[in-house]
């Protein structure tokens, strides 16, 4: 796939104001600070479409961009932010899982991990969450480049044993760097396939 065309949609906090439209959607969601919105800005080729900022949780609302008219990326709020204050945090929450149980035309869920550290709970609680949804998810292992490559592979396989204990089936997972643009076209391929397995 070749991204042609990618721009922004809209903002909203509410289900129901979201675009009403019946093409193939992939969220975007992880731990704030994960690189969620240099990752964004990497595989669409423009460095400002998703806004980026040193401060975790900037992202307080779902982010609809179009993708050459054909589907749409899905900017999430992201979770684990401590700093946030509760009731925000609890509005986040209450409108992200809205949109992930409730939107029909979710795709796939790509959830962001950031490959420098060991397995955290409430990536793993989420992915347990996610799971007894039956909402459809894959990983994207992000910052790749902060590693050497023995310690990249090395964090991989010790991630995937730690699922091997609550999952029976792997699910997918693509390594990225956004410095590098590591996995560009390994997730554009996997975008493609799916986005026109729904249309048809």
């Amino acid at each position: 796939m070749e991204i042609k065309k990618a721009e922004f949609v809209s903002s909203h906090t509410s289900l129901a104001k979201l675009p009403k439209t019946h093409l193939p959607e992939f969220a975007f969601i992880g731990r704030s600070n994960v690189g969620k919105s240099s990752l964004i800005n990497m595989l669409c080729n423009k460095k400002s479409l998703a806004k980026t900022s040193s401060t975790p949780g900037k992202t307080q609302t779902i982010n609809h961009f179009i993708i050459n008219n054909e589907w749409y990326l899905v900017d999430l709020p992201g979770y684990g932010y401590a700093r946030a204050p509760g009731n925000l945090r609890k509005l986040w929450s209450g409108f992200t899982f809205d949109y992930l149980i409730k939107r029909p035309n979710l795709i796939c869920v790509m959830l962001l991990i950031d490959l420098r550290h060991k397995p955290q709970n409430t990536d793993m609680q989420f992915m347990e969450w996610l799971g007894i949804n039956k909402i459809p998810f894959a990983i994207v292992f992000t910052k790749a480049d902060k590693l050497t490559n023995a310690l990249l592979k090395e964090n991989v396989r010790k991630y995937l044993e730690e699922l091997k204990n609550t999952w029976e089936e792997l699910p997918t997972y693509f390594v990225t760097s956004s410095v590098k643009r590591t996995g560009r076209q390994e997730l554009l391929s996997f975008f493609e396939k799916y986005s026109q397995r729904a249309i048809k």
